[in-house]
């Protein structure tokens, strides 16, 4: 007797005995077949399509196989958890993300120095001043030119990344960094600081968005969450470094020194990005087939491949035949005009990104030295006393930052996005509660406390979810202008946050981060009412669930159904 069972490449002859010939049939697979074991039993199962990251059950009670016609086990590399390898080439890429940290980073501790001359008063030595006087006002103006350069550079990312590959479109950014560091650390006007700061900033742009792409479309379904923290935790990283280094060298000249070490960190990474594979995702996506299952096997070592390398080519045909068709516009995609409608969940990404900004961080990053100056009242002699107790305390922010991006990253696939989006947004709302209470009352162990836990709480959750919502939420069809645009729409907010911050730390004095309790709780609402729940989802069950004008689709008074599978998903049953 012969049966015949569907596989994933279509119908293949199986094996079975004959009770009235006695024979065997032979087999001739084209690809393994695959066998899940159930708590010790074994039981055959004719599509690996019915198996799904979307359902976290069966991550937990199967234990994916894979077999052979001769009972030869592999393991499916789409599953498999992050290795070494992976690990190592996504730090290589990741920092440019270091990079950028670094930059934002260095102008929070020597800034007295430098706009106020807190170090004596200016003098020249070989040609360069001590330092640059300035206004508060100016001052923040330079500090905001990076993040208008970065939004300049997000602008152009996506296309470049698109033409040149994710690794070369890094290298090729790596000018910028080099640029930006000489023009400032040579400086010797607000001119040229604020030039080498914007063009410093277009490599920051471009780094927020191609880093986390890289990172996306090498990392596995197991690996997901973490690595799309690796964006933020490296970028916290840097700030973290930058001011650790900015504590023995705020002093002038020395400050000089502090900003061209970013041009030393971009020169070493372009000289280690040649080592590491480009992402099989693009590789597919034009075609370079035969590098694609090489890239795979060193990302995937000792795995098999075989179902991953499938996967890669027939999304790529996918998007092939998409590019073909009349590709849909920025405006046919936010308006809804498309085959699925996917307003909601790009309003989502969108709002997320701008909600990491408005969250008042920057004001920690940038300003919590000269904020907690004042608020111990430091005297001027105090403040030539480097380091000073200000500048400590915001030493200590960085570490704690860096420590809590990396708790956040390796919980959010058991917790879910949701879940920490709600929590992290909630505390930073009473974070800054307590900041104000501490401010308006002048109790200055208050307010530095409340600034870590402020910290933590926005690196816990809000610090680096935004960046792996789009990758997780929005076709691929439509990811590419909407990741760009939500990339802009951050560094444009990153811009205006860091221009206004001295404008309302002297207006409001006490009551500064007031508006930051508003904003972090809108942001609470939205993650109760708006937020959808990506975990263990592929992106396409994401899109059938939440698609759809703005609504609400979470809260306590919203009943949630299993969504509908589109044919093209569905599993066959065993035995059809």
């Amino acid at each position: 007797m012969v049966t015949t069972d569907t596989f994933d490449n279509g119908p293949q002859t199986v094996e079975a005995s004959s009770p009235s010939h006695g024979s065997v049939m032979p087999v001739q697979p084209t690809r393994p077949a695959l066998i899940y074991q159930v708590h010790g039993a074994i039981e055959s199962t004719p599509s690996f399509t019915s198996t799904t990251s979307a359902n976290e059950a069966k991550t937990r009670d199967f234990e994916v196989i894979e077999g052979d016609e001769r009972g030869i086990s592999h393991t499916d590399s789409r599953y498999s958890r992050m290795n070494r390898w992976l690990f190592l080439f996504a730090v290589t890429a990741a920092i440019s993300s270091f990079n950028y940290g670094w930059v934002i980073g260095s102008v929070n501790v020597p800034a007295l120095v430098i706009e106020e001359c807190a170090d004596g008063p200016e003098t020249w030595t070989n040609g360069f001043p001590s330092c640059i006087p300035m206004s508060n006002t100016m001052w923040g103006l330079v500090v905001a030119l990076t993040p208008l350069g970065a939004w300049a550079g997000s602008l152009l990312s996506g296309q470049a990344a698109d033409r040149f590959g994710r690794k070369r479109t890094l290298m090729y950014n790596n000018v910028f960094f080099v640029a930006g560091a000489l023009l400032v650390c040579t400086a010797t006007s607000i001119a040229q600081m604020s030039i080498g700061r914007f063009v410093a900033g277009i490599g920051c742009g471009f780094a927020a968005n191609v880093v986390s792409t890289y990172c996306s479309e090498t990392s596995t379904v197991r690996s997901r969450g973490f690595l799309g923290g690796f964006q933020q935790l490296m970028i916290i990283t840097g700030v973290f470094f930058s001011q650790v280094v900015s504590i023995g060298l705020s002093k002038s000249p020395l400050w000089r020194i502090l900003f061209s070490i970013s041009a030393a960190i971009a020169i070493g990474q372009t000289l280690l990005l040649c080592f590491i594979p480009e992402s099989p995702k693009f590789l597919a996506s034009v075609d370079r087939l035969d590098e694609v299952r090489s890239v795979l096997q060193r990302l995937r070592k000792g795995l098999d491949i075989s179902l991953e390398y499938d996967d890669l080519v027939t999304a790529a045909d996918a998007n092939t035949k998409a590019t073909e068709a009349p590709h849909p516009t920025m405006w046919q995609v936010l308006s809804g005009k498309t085959e699925v409608d996917l307003r909601h969940l790009v309003f989502c990404a969108l709002f997320l990104m701008l909600a990491q900004q408005w969250s008042g961080i920057k004001g920690v990053i940038f300003y919590s030295t000269e904020i907690l100056s004042d608020t111990f009242h430091l005297s001027e002699d105090e403040i030539k006393n480097i380091p000073t107790i200000a500048q400590l305390l915001t030493l200590g922010i960085g570490g704690i930052g860096v420590i809590t991006v990396v708790i956040g990253m390796s919980i959010l696939d058991k917790v879910g996005r949701r879940s920490m989006l709600l929590v992290s947004s909630l505390a930073t709302t009473i974070s800054a509660m307590l900041i104000v209470i501490g401010s308006v009352f002048e109790i200055s162990v208050l307010v530095a406390t409340a600034m870590y836990l402020f910290n933590i709480s926005f690196q816990i959750g809000i610090g680096f979810i935004p960046y792996l919502c789009a990758s997780e939420m929005v076709p691929y069809y439509a990811l590419g202008s909407i990741s760009g645009l939500a990339t802009s729409i951050n560094c444009l907010a990153l811009f205006i946050i860091s221009f206004i911050f001295p404008i309302l730390d002297k207006a409001l004095k006490g009551y500064l981060f007031v508006p930051f309790i508003v904003t972090n709780f809108i942001t609470f609402l939205f993650g109760l009412f708006l937020m959808p729940e990506a975990k263990g989802k592929s992106v396409m069950e994401v899109v059938q669930e939440y698609q759809g004008p703005v609504r609400i689709v979470a809260g306590p008074f919203v009943k949630r159904k299993d969504p509908e599978m589109p044919p093209a998903f569905s599993a066959p049953k065993v035995g059809e």
